[in-house]
């Protein structure tokens, strides 16, 4: 395995020793299944971020972070500021 290779092991890594955490929000504002996977992509770039699933119909995003490098609030603003609207009173 090359270097490059076992970096990218590393946020699986921090989930199997625990260090992860998942949470599901409802999201506002997904217009198609386009909206959805645009907002995926957008996640997974983000610091922290280990894995992103979100669901046009439902209107669901279920996002893995490491809360040693991100928040709650920092991925709420983040999906709230790329014109989404996070209902925070619907959170899992």
């Amino acid at each position: 395995m090359t270097m490059a290779g076992a970096a990218g092991l590393a946020p699986l890594d921090a989930m199997a020793a625990g260090a992860g955490r998942t949470v599901t929000f409802h999201v506002k504002g997904f217009s198609c299944v386009t909206c959805a996977t645009g907002l995926d992509t957008m996640l997974g770039q983000q610091k922290g971020i280990v894995s992103s699933k979100s669901t046009y119909p439902e209107g669901k995003v279920t996002v893995t972070f490491d809360p040693d490098r991100t928040t709650e609030q920092a991925i709420i603003a983040f999906i709230n500021d790329l014109g989404f609207t996070v209902d925070a009173g619907l959170k899992n």
